[in-house]
């Protein structure tokens, strides 16, 4: 089951990619902010039928959880702004490289202290290793861009 989560998360990273560089095209012909409008209603509409047709009934509402829990939802507008106007100056490989650094270092973060009602898993030798591999990584895709 594990390959399989990674496996399924390997294809989540690049259908986020592809999205990333097709709304960077679309921000720049009708607008950042019509882009990700496009994207959370399209988006909206296939979650809804999922829910309608795939959801099993939970014994809470949206209404019922934690209000912080609702925070996830808005902060998917900032990442996609961003990526469409972060894409289109300085590609798509620097832009998903930085992205999954900020991801890395984030969720090294919440992991090692327990946030958000994760389990904690505390920094390791290997993981700032892997912090510090992605930063280096960053530095030679952006250097090898032609911007460095």
């Amino acid at each position: 089951m594990l390959a399989v989560m990674i496996l399924l998360s390997l294809l989540g990273g690049a259908a986020l990619s592809v999205q990333s560089a097709v709304n960077s095209e679309l921000g720049r012909n009708v607008g950042v902010f019509k882009s990700a409008f496009l994207t959370f209603s399209l988006g909206a509409l296939v979650t809804a039928l999922l829910i309608v047709y795939f959801e099993p009934n939970h014994g809470k509402t949206l209404l019922d959880v934690p209000k912080w829990q609702l925070l996830g939802a808005m902060l998917g507008v900032p990442y996609i702004v961003i990526m469409v106007l972060a894409v289109w100056r300085i590609g798509s490989a620097v832009a998903t490289v930085a992205v999954i650094f900020g991801q890395l270092l984030m969720g090294m973060l919440i992991d090692h202290f327990g946030w958000l009602g994760n389990a904690a898993i505390t920094f390791s030798p290997y993981r700032i290793l892997a912090v510090a591999c992605l930063g280096v990584a960053l530095y030679f895709i952006y250097s090898g861009s032609g911007d460095g």
